[in-house]
């Protein structure tokens, strides 16, 4: 989602070379990406790409915004946090010089404190099916789950997931999916305090299966216009709908069926059952 609306002429954001400290994001390093094949941004060798910039966020601002061990709320904009990230967003923004500045984050929400430092901001929460996530998760080399509960990117398990957790085995697969569901209790939480009209909810499936039906909902939404140069860019991306359903042929049957029990309530409320 973030590669694709990067496409959109009208938006700046921050380059991976900004995030490793090379060279500050300019407005002409985001239309020279753009013109570039999308194979120059996939991830396992040399690269430049739009980027969540955890690096220069930690420098600039503060690791709390990179791998806090709960959800950020708006208590947590104290004065010397919000200098510091509205400076940062303001110096960026301006060099970008776009009518729309764009930022993607993982993990937990933030939107609190986000919305405290910029109450004009706009949120687009793109949520995928907590089996494919946690299935993808096992595989990825970031992933310490293998080492306890207590020791996820996310922070530790609530005392009644932890003991869920433990009812299930310790089930690794089951710890993944437990932690993704910590994080869309959370996004409920954070949607529910947002102001009306900033938030938008999308599905990963329904981007990978109508991209353009469901890009246009999401270009409306930030109060971008569809462009020629936008569905130029749009066609660069190829959406396999097939992958949406991997994690059936990557987990074991009865790991799929724990997942369907320990996250019933929010599959159910995603639409995933």
């Amino acid at each position: 989602m973030h590669e694709v609306l990067a496409r959109h002429e009208d938006t700046g954001f921050v380059t991976n070379l900004d995030d490793l400290g090379v060279l500050r994001s300019r407005h002409a390093h985001n239309v020279a990406w753009r013109r570039l094949p999308a194979g120059v941004t996939r991830k396992g060798g040399a690269r430049f790409a739009p980027s969540e910039a955890y690096r220069l966020l930690a420098r600039e601002v503060s690791p709390l915004l990179v791998d806090p061990a709960r959800d950020l709320t708006a208590a947590d904009a104290t004065p010397w946090l919000r200098r510091r990230l509205v400076d940062l967003v303001e110096d960026r923004a301006e060099a970008l010089g776009a009518p729309v500045f764009l930022h993607k984050l993982t993990g937990w929400p933030r939107a609190g404190l986000l919305l405290e430092c910029f109450p004009d901001a706009l949120v687009v929460e793109v949520v995928r099916d907590g089996r494919a996530v946690a299935s993808s998760w096992l595989q990825m080399p970031w992933w310490d789950g293998h080492r306890g509960a207590g020791r996820l990117l996310f922070g530790p398990l609530r005392p009644d997931l932890h003991e869920l957790w433990r009812e299930h085995g310790e089930s690794f697969p089951v710890l993944a999916g437990l932690a993704w569901r910590s994080l869309m209790e959370a996004y409920d939480d954070a949607r529910a305090l947002a102001p009306a009209g900033s938030w938008i909810r999308v599905r990963h499936e329904d981007v990978v299966a109508d991209p353009h039906g469901t890009l246009g909902a999401v270009l409306d939404h930030v109060g971008l216009a569809r462009s020629r140069s936008f569905e130029r860019g749009l066609a660069r991306h190829h959406f396999d709908p097939a992958r949406s359903e991997a994690f059936r042929d990557d987990l074991a049957t009865g790991d799929v069926a724990a997942l369907d029990k320990v996250l019933d309530a929010q599959l159910l409320a995603l639409g995933y059952r």
